[in-house]
């Protein structure tokens, strides 16, 4: 990484990579994401949540090989560890599309409900981009800089939902992937266009915190059995402490994007 995007990892809390998926990628990821929606109908996104006016998948590691190359990028696991120094887990991997004409607007929150500890910052959720995020299709809204206040939105704010005078809207195209340290707070604003907005969130969390999707649990045994030494380290298959972690945790998530 450039300092200068250190900086502005670490002082903003989030980083713009623009056009880092190449065309084909995008396409691939796409065609796949509606596919496995119109497989799963009104079961999409169970295994971790459901939300008004919008569709979700969840536990996609499982789901194919474009997936399982998306969480081992090198430029993305470089920011993620800047974020959360090297010793990290994918936490989950889910997909989200904001439903055309639709008026919910996500409560500004942080990932996993997460403050940092006396380690420091323990979540760091990347967005990758499936559609452009504009002004009018539900893109997601920044409060800069609050990864640094040590406190959640709903513990500050009377009312969440409602606009920040800090608040900046997260732009751009297709194709774009941004690393968020989320601890900061965010949330998918309404979208008023008629289409879909779609991203994928691939989630990372520090090793001595629980995932939020236990991999080893939800991965079936002939993925799992293909995989490479550094993604069954990614996603802890091997760390009997994760499996502690996972089976103590209440399973309490909080939102994502």
């Amino acid at each position: 990484m450039r300092a200068e995007e250190k900086e502005q990892l670490g002082e903003s809390g989030y980083l713009i990579r623009e056009d880092f998926m190449i065309t084909s990628l995008l396409e691939e990821l796409r065609s796949r994401v509606e596919q496995i929606f119109a497989e799963e109908g009104e079961r999409a996104g169970a295994e971790f949540k459901q939300e008004p006016q919008t569709r979700r998948l969840a536990n996609l590691v499982d789901r194919g090989g474009v997936f399982l190359d998306l969480i081992a990028m090198p430029r993305i696991l470089e920011s993620v560890s800047h974020v959360l120094g090297p010793e990290f887990k994918l936490s989950s991997l889910n997909a989200r599309s904001a439903n055309p004409r639709a008026d919910w607007i996500q409560p500004l929150h942080c990932d996993a409900a997460a403050v940092p500890d006396e380690k420091g910052y323990w979540v760091c959720n990347t967005i990758w981009m499936l559609d452009d995020f504009s002004r009018e299709n539900g893109a997601t809204r920044l409060i800069p800089g609050s990864h640094r206040w040590g406190k959640l939105p709903q513990e500050a704010l009377q009312d969440p939902s409602a606009s920040h005078p800090g608040e900046v809207l997260l732009l751009g195209k297709a194709g774009t992937v941004v690393v968020m340290n989320t601890h900061m707070w965010h949330g998918a604003t309404a979208n008023r266009s008629d289409a879909p907005r779609r991203a994928l969130h691939v989630f990372y969390c520090r090793r001595d915190k629980p995932q939020q999707q236990h991999q080893k649990q939800l991965l079936r045994p002939e993925v799992q059995k293909g995989l490479s030494p550094q993604l069954r380290w990614l996603l802890a298959l091997d760390d009997p402490l994760n499996d502690e972690l996972s089976s103590r945790s209440s399973g309490r998530s909080g939102f994502l994007k």
